[in-house]
């Protein structure tokens, strides 16, 4: 796969897109040696047009972006990189250079997800889930299997707010229990990707 450079004086937008949330986290431009180098290192590389530069995103903050996959559009002159950031993208501090944009869904569990995480690293006090970790994975187990329960029982009635906040209380304790497991919601997806395959 080679882009078509030639279009816009040498240069292709690139749009970098988180390979787990999903949120587009910033834009920026290639040539033909960022994209090059960006391939060969594993690393976005950009071409600076106001420095007038290569520059590889996190080179002074140490936030970089490891490529996950490289798509072209179907002109091949536009890159949609699918890529993990190393800490924020955007030089303000946030996830994203488009501020306000968040997606629902996979992204809040992954979220969710990251917050169980941490809690098993810092195991702060007065903390549910922190409670659980201490428990051991024992109780842990229980408690999904106390949550399923009660979400079959709801799904039989007819009150949907019910049904909702007990599959909402299965899933996060099936995120506790992963994280327990020292494994992550993406590893079920893998499986279920290979099956549907």
């Amino acid at each position: 796969m080679q882009p078509d450079f030639s279009k816009l004086g040498g240069l292709i937008p690139a749009v970098i897109q988180s390979a787990s949330s999903k949120n587009v986290l910033m834009v920026g431009f290639m040539n033909r040696e960022a994209y090059e180098k960006t391939l060969s290192t594993g690393l976005v590389t950009f071409f600076s047009r106001s420095r007038n530069k290569l520059w590889t995103k996190g080179e002074e903050s140490g936030h970089f972006l490891k490529v996950v996959s490289v798509h072209p559009d179907c002109d091949n002159d536009t890159l949609l990189i699918l890529a993990e950031p190393n800490g924020p993208t955007c030089h303000l501090g946030n996830e994203s250079c488009f501020a306000g944009t968040r997606y629902t869904g996979i992204s809040f569990l992954l979220d969710l997800e990251a917050v169980i995480e941490s809690r098993k690293q810092e195991m702060p006090e007065n903390s549910y889930t922190t409670q659980l970790f201490r428990q051991g994975i024992n109780r842990i187990s229980q408690k999904v299997g106390e949550e399923a329960v009660e979400l079959v029982v709801e799904a039989i009635g007819n009150n949907r707010e019910r049904l909702l906040s007990e599959a909402a209380d299965l899933m996060y304790h099936f995120l506790v229990l992963l994280s327990a497991k020292n494994l992550k919601l993406e590893d079920v997806v893998d499986v279920l990707q290979k099956r549907h395959s």
